[in-house]
């Protein structure tokens, strides 16, 4: 019997006793020392640049001020000067295009002088412009192949960075990209029009206090969960490295179901790589802070301390692609995809967002939320954009990993709801009755009979885990994203649709700011807006059918699908919406309905193409020599006249010649298609589905010494 390559991995992996890594820090430093090192932050800033052009370049980045663009060259020789301290030898404009990763163009700063002298050099207009080839990222028609020119600009309110490699470095400089016309072709110009309007929404809504004018920070923090894997399995499944995701594989008897893996004590081969992934963030300014084994077998989550808004974002993309830079560094493979492996959990982002007033957290409810009117309003005005934009929300979900992931009693349903927890909801019934309880709250103090045990005190209310939109003591955590998308577009609709509902609160009592009549006007559009919107709200278990018939009695979009998700990019609402405030215009939006839609098709058709492709030529030989051994042998018992035995080969035969039937007759029929479209979508999914089905079940059925891929009990277990 010959050795497969999936034994050959597995005899690899077992032979694995170095903890590779690159440790290239002072071990006597504290990780306090090298925080932030490669990056070009305040200190830097003051260290490298003279003290008018510091604060000129401060102000624009910690008070929003306009960039004065007279300090452009001087903050260019100073970030050259700097990086070429830490080795950098090139620099790039980093942006973030509509393919939902990041770009760079590399260019070096050597440049010849008069004499023909190698120098180094790198001006202002470096700094602040650059062109890269607009035509070969994705624009949803808004260019031509012809129109090739674009540019990208210079983002000062993200500090830039270098990103070493073992060559040496590079600075990346944080930018916005956009066409030779001006429209959007990236997913941060829109994120920054919508923190300025949301800030300018909130400036207003606190003059209805008659607040004094502070900073306003809209605030981020994005757990990241992933799955790692033995690179040695990784380069046998031809389905992981074309697509992110299994299309075969049967269950394995012992999966999560024992639930031992969450919170369990770390791997230390998964430790090594946690440890070096948190060397390279921190010195990158990323304050990754939580790290832990996940639900899943081989699935992990890292987690940040919360960070301004745009900064985040940026953070967030790097995370990503440090993941998947150490762990091919450490013989590991990190997968991103929401749903790499089916039957046990997938992966999601979740999204922590709150907002800061002068460091006031506007979502922090204090001791009493009843006599606390700001967060009333302003949890409010949150209720209400949610019920009236929740279709945004759930389109800013959109992924094919996500199909697999929402509602499938492991991330929360398609179905866009609120949970608040039963002390706000309560609160919020008083205040839509106007009949306030003044008893101020206190804390619970939970008895577990141990005598040595320190005081427990419990929270307001429990978690909701099923919950897409949960309220969580003072900010609301949107568990509906992928763990493989930008932060950058969700957030982008919430604070759209926030600086909405907070105008109307403004426009409603403006007039009555400093009169009698302020807090009656209050009481009043806060109950009739809680009458309203109370629909959105639901505290029970998401992953009911009840609760499915109860949300379409209660009118809630269930856009179940990602064709159906991206439909209300075409509504004309949201179209008022996002031009209204600046963020998207008409053309731009429609322009991100082609851009999705385009995307999800193509990676729907890439993994039926992928599947038709490893079902024919790895399964199919295997599953046929299979049977071809088992006719053999019967056929030979019979003619011997040996029955004991037969009916176990008649029926192995009759098995295997049964999925091996319903395999071709899934992969002609997948190539049959000619492409993938809206209206043969489900059906080519449909497809897909059924060819795994048969696959899965020869899975089963061949002996496992000649199966070709690794299997699950192997790629989630076997480190």
């Amino acid at each position: 019997m010959s050795v497969t390559n999936r034994n050959h991995a597995i005899e690899a992996i077992s032979k694995r006793t170095e903890l590779s890594g690159k440790h290239d820090l002072d071990e006597n430093a504290a990780p306090i020392d090298y925080y932030g090192k490669d990056v070009f932050n305040a200190g830097a800033i003051r260290k490298y640049l003279s003290r008018g052009a510091a604060e000129k370049l401060l102000a624009t980045i910690q008070d929003g001020e306009k960039l004065d663009p007279s300090v452009a060259g001087d903050v260019a020789h100073a970030m050259k000067d700097w990086a070429i301290a830490r080795g950098a030898t090139h620099f790039t404009h980093w942006f973030q295009p509509m393919t939902g990763g990041t770009a760079e163009k590399h260019d070096s700063f050597l440049d010849l002088n008069e004499q023909g002298e190698a120098i180094m050099t790198f001006s202002g207009k470096n700094l602040v412009m650059s062109e890269p080839d607009a035509s070969s990222f994705p624009s949803g028609g808004l260019r031509c192949t012809f129109e090739a020119r674009g540019y990208t600009a210079w983002d000062p309110t993200s500090p830039a960075f270098v990103k070493r490699n073992p060559r040496g470095a590079t600075l990346c400089i944080p930018s916005i990209f956009c066409s030779y016309t001006g429209e959007v072709l990236d997913k941060k110009i829109p994120l920054l029009r919508s923190i300025q309007a949301l800030k300018q929404s909130i400036a207003r809504f606190m003059n209805l206090f008659k607040a004094e004018p502070q900073h306003v920070a809209i605030t981020l923090g994005a757990e990241q969960e992933y799955f790692l894997i033995d690179r040695n399995f990784y380069l046998q499944r031809p389905d992981l490295i074309q697509t992110g995701r299994t299309l075969f594989g049967a269950p394995p008897a012992k999966h999560q179901q024992l639930e031992d893996h969450y919170f369990g004590s770390i791997n230390p081969r998964i430790l090594n790589f946690m440890a070096e992934v948190e060397e390279e963030l921190w010195r990158l300014g990323v304050p990754a802070k939580t790290r832990h084994n996940e639900v899943a077998p081989a699935q992990f989550e890292l987690a940040p301390t919360f960070e301004e808004l745009n900064l985040a974002v940026d953070h967030n993309m790097l995370t990503m692609e440090i993941l998947r830079r150490v762990a091919e560094r450490n013989g590991l493979v990190c997968l991103l995809h929401e749903k790499p492996f089916a039957g046990v959990n997938g992966s999601g982002k979740h999204n922590n967002w709150s907002v800061t007033y002068g460091g006031r957290n506007l979502l922090d409810p204090g001791e009493s939320p009843r006599q606390n009117y700001i967060f009333l309003a302003f949890l409010t005005a949150v209720i209400r954009a949610v019920d009236l934009h929740g279709d945004l929300l759930r389109s800013s979900t959109v992924t094919v990993g996500n199909d697999y992931r929402l509602g499938a009693n492991e991330a929360p349903p398609a179905i866009i709801s609120i949970y608040l927890g039963e002390r706000l909801t309560e609160i919020l019934k008083q205040v839509e009755k106007k009949q306030y309880e003044t008893q101020t709250h206190k804390a619970r103090q939970l008895k577990v009979g141990v005598q040595t045990a320190p005081s427990i005190t419990g929270d307001d209310s429990d978690r909701n885990r099923t919950s897409p939109f949960a309220f969580t003591g003072n900010k609301f955590e949107f568990r509906a994203c992928g763990s493989s998308q930008s932060c950058a577009g969700f957030n982008m609709l919430l604070n759209v649709a926030v600086a909405e509902s907070l105008d109307y609160i403004s426009e409603r009592l403006e007039s009555a700011v400093g009169t009698d009549e302020f807090q009656k006007k209050l009481d009043d559009l806060l109950s009739s807006l809680i009458t309203a919107h109370k629909r959105i709200i639901f505290n029970g278990n998401n992953y009911s059918n009840d609760w499915v018939e109860e949300a379409q009695r209660r009118k809630l979009p269930h856009l179940r699908t990602s064709l159906d998700a991206l439909r209300p990019f075409l509504d004309q609402r949201n179209h008022r919406l996002l031009e209204r405030y600046g963020v998207l215009s008409h053309i731009e939006l429609e322009s991100r309905f082609e851009i999705f839609q385009e995307e999800y098709l193509r990676k729907i058709q890439i993994e039926g193409e992928v599947s038709r492709d490893i079902a024919q030529n790895q399964i199919l030989p295997v599953a046929l020599e299979e049977y071809g051994e088992l006719v053999k042998v019967l056929q030979a018992s019979q003619a011997a006249g040996v029955s004991a035995g037969v009916k176990a080969l008649e029926r192995n035969a009759m098995l295997i010649g049964q999925q091996i039937d319903a395999l071709q007759q899934n992969v002609d029929k997948l190539a049959s298609y000619n492409g993938v479209d809206p209206t043969n979508c489900q059906e080519y999914i449909d497809t897909t589905k059924a060819l795994r089905t048969a696959v899965d079940a020869l899975e089963l059925l061949v002996d496992d010494r000649k199966w070709p891929l690794p299997k699950y009990r192997e790629m989630l277990f076997i480190y």
